[in-house]
């Protein structure tokens, strides 16, 4: 089928639709009917996009996934750089937008693995290969300030970087009961003493 622009604009359509969907209810407990009728289409138009449920799903995290995680990436700087304020801001910034949103299920990423983990191993996948881009992303980052001597050397930058994601897991988690203000302040100042107590130089 011939890629139009027409059919790239509804295709995102479907699929941030469909994300939206599956954000709010999980994908165990959202049926084909339910997403042909959100998208308000016929079952013969979905079809002919997709083979399934499934399908469609992966066509969300290839796309829409992972381009929300890539938002949350921040490129090793070319020039000589303290990595942690860029990690502050980057968090900051996305934690911020949460506070603006008014429908908050968590982290997108984090409750899609947590669904689909020994349910569906086609899917996880996917999104353990997203995690993974990121996982190297800040690994690549905190090695370079480790190089330039911000980061202590005796540092083990992957696990840095794994601790550093899982609690951003685990505070978008506890946002969803609410007190996001609160949570988010107290996140950022624990993220500050952590990278305190693995930096090799005071942070300005």
């Amino acid at each position: 089928m011939e890629i139009t622009l027409e059919n790239s604009k509804m295709l995102h359509l479907m699929r941030a639709k469909g994300l939206e969907l599956f954000y709010k209810n999980g994908y165990y407990n959202t049926s084909l009917n339910d997403i042909i009728q959100n998208l308000s289409i016929t079952d013969e138009v979905f079809k002919h996009h997709f083979q399934s449920k499934e399908d469609f799903f992966i066509s969300i995290s290839q796309n829409l996934i992972l381009q929300r995680t890539l938002d949350l990436l921040i490129e090793p700087a070319a020039y000589k750089q303290s990595p942690f304020p860029l990690i502050l801001d980057m968090f900051e910034d996305n934690l911020n937008s949460v506070l603006k949103s008014t429908s908050d299920h968590g982290f997108i990423l984090a409750n899609f693995i947590n669904e689909f983990n020994n349910r569906n191993s086609k899917i996880n996948k996917y999104l353990l290969d997203i995690l993974k881009i990121w996982e190297i992303n800040l690994t690549s980052l905190l090695r370079k300030g480790q190089l330039d001597g911000y980061v202590n050397h005796h540092v083990d930058c992957e696990s840095a970087a794994n601790h550093i994601i899982s609690s951003y897991f685990g505070v978008r988690t506890l946002m969803v009961e609410g007190n996001n203000r609160g949570l988010t302040q107290q996140y950022l100042q624990q993220l500050r003493y952590y990278f305190y107590s693995i930096s090799q130089k005071v942070m300005a």
